[in-house]
């Protein structure tokens, strides 16, 4: 959507969070200013994919620089090495799940290193809609119904978001004043409350009542990290993705391998184009799988896997008459929200923010 100033933009999956965002831009803000506002409207009109308690990853083009952030957080510091090594899979519900929640911080740091507006001016959009209510859209309302099997056994969950024993359905009007009370906590201690203050010490509380490992020093502990974004060509695009421990570098790895292959599409629906599109991602999200984690853990550096050799080994796989066998692959209908601001003194934000699966742990 853009505003009167045509060269003011904003897109995510949320009408009401784009409004929110474009209102932000027609007021004077910035393109970071608009994307903290649209980060947390989309907590509040699309839960089932992101919220407060979710991670985010921001690229920002601020006068002719770009800037990477990393606003992920770590596991419990008292998590054993093999916290995991008794289980046929990873836990996706309940505490053994959680990790440390790292959007605020992501929103503080780019308010103070880019931000014009002030935080709370930044919240209204937010908090007017989860205490008038939003008009729950068609996608929303099917995700939101799926997961109430899900979390059944969740007290806190369906008080919060199926009151009455139901969720909302398409075209519902849902009011959630808490969550209106929690961002403005947030807000008027700039992250503080969430990572040290009364709402930390809930977060903690809630943690030790359901024998988590969670603690007050992992909360404290957490800080937001600004990064250089990796960088490659194909053909006369130069493309940008943050640094592990996101998975970007996928996108890097296939397009570098396309790149080597230099097949010239006939058109969108090119048959062979397509397949080899399909074998290169293959290949980007099997070296993915196997290196990236946690940077400081890593063995395999992101240069390696962007590395002419490492590309023409895959390349040279690649067969024209034939699919790749990717191995077991676990198929999910987990989603995120992603937005994008622009401003018109050209400076943009790409940002994601995630639960990782749905309404999260």
């Amino acid at each position: 959507m853009t505003s009167n100033d045509s060269r003011n933009m904003v897109a995510t999956s949320q009408p009401d969070a784009v409004g929110v965002g474009i209102d932000i831009l027609e007021r004077g803000g910035n393109a970071v200013d608009a994307a903290i506002a649209t980060a947390m409207a989309l907590t509040v009109v699309e839960p089932c994919s992101n919220g407060i308690g979710s991670d985010a990853f921001a690229m920002v083009w601020m006068d002719d620089e770009l800037h990477g952030l990393n606003a992920s957080g770590r596991s419990p510091a008292a998590w054993p090495d093999d916290v995991y090594h008794d289980r046929d899979r990873m836990p996706v519900l309940g505490w053994d799940a959680v990790t440390v929640p790292g959007a605020v911080s992501g929103w503080m740091a780019l308010h103070e290193r880019f931000g014009s507006m002030d935080l709370t001016t930044l919240a209204e959009g937010a908090t007017r809609l989860a205490r008038d209510g939003f008009i729950v859209t068609p996608l929303t309302a099917a995700s939101w119904a799926r997961s109430a099997r899900r979390f059944e056994a969740f007290d806190a969950w369906q008080k919060t978001f199926a009151p009455g024993g139901r969720t909302p359905g398409c075209g519902a009007r849902f009011h959630c004043p808490d969550h209106a009370d929690t961002i403005d906590r947030i807000v008027e201690s700039r992250g503080e409350s969430f990572y040290r203050g009364e709402l930390a010490e809930r977060i903690v509380a809630d943690a030790r009542i359901h024998g988590a490992t969670l603690s007050a020093d992992d909360l404290a502990d957490h800080a937001p990290i600004w990064c250089t974004p990796l960088t490659s060509r194909w053909g006369e695009h130069v493309l940008h993705e943050l640094p592990p421990n996101g998975q970007g570098l996928v996108a890097l790895v296939a397009a570098g391998i396309l790149e080597r292959i230099g097949h010239v599409a006939d058109g969108p629906f090119d048959p062979v184009a397509l397949h080899l599109q399909i074998e290169a991602m293959k290949c980007a999200f099997s070296d993915i799988k196997a290196t990236v984690g946690d940077p400081e853990c890593m063995t395999v550096p992101p240069d390696a896997l962007l590395s002419s050799k490492s590309l023409d080994v895959h390349a040279g796989r690649i067969r024209t008459d034939r699919a790749s066998d990717p191995g077991h692959v676990v198929v999910s209908d987990a989603s995120t929200v992603y937005l994008s601001c622009a401003d018109a003194n050209g400076d943009m934000v790409s940002f994601i923010q995630s639960n990782y699966m749905g309404f999260g742990s």
